[in-house]
């Protein structure tokens, strides 16, 4: 099974969607926990929808129950937590959700996971990512996409 995920700041359409494209995946799964902010640009949920059906051939899901609660990511964004505690809280939430008994692995396979962190490395969808990973029997294989 392949995971890939993929951030939209930082990064023009062209670029956006091209890295989409190539990764041939299928679907993207969004899992920000607000999909349709005027900041979102062309990632803001109608579309991208949108366009991932016109440029990419590829399916759009939102799972806001792989996203962190509102007061979890105030605190991290308004940094009253620093990264450690914050991604301490999100697994404990993610577990906490039984979230690897709720997600059909059919679902994730050869998909995107989408946040709005132009990289993985302090980015809840790694965490998604890597939760998933070692939950799922078999080999899980994870592609930043950046």
């Amino acid at each position: 099974m392949k995971i890939h995920t993929i951030g939209f700041t930082k990064k023009p359409a062209e670029r956006f969607f091209g890295l989409l494209r190539a990764s041939g995946a299928v679907t993207l799964i969004d899992v920000r926990l607000n999909n349709v902010s005027q900041l979102a640009g062309f990632a803001k949920r109608d579309d991208l929808r949108y366009f991932l059906r016109e440029l990419c051939d590829m399916t759009y899901t939102h799972r806001p129950d792989l996203a962190p609660t509102q007061p979890m990511l105030d605190d991290y964004k308004k940094q009253s937590t620093g990264w450690a505690e914050y991604e301490d809280r999100f697994l404990e939430l993610m577990e906490q959700r039984g979230i690897e008994k709720t997600i059909s692995g059919e679902e994730f396979d050869n998909a995107v996971l989408l946040c709005s962190e132009d990289k993985p490395h302090y980015c809840h969808r790694r965490l998604v990512a890597e939760y998933l990973a070692r939950h799922w029997d078999g080999e899980v294989t994870i592609e930043h996409l950046y």
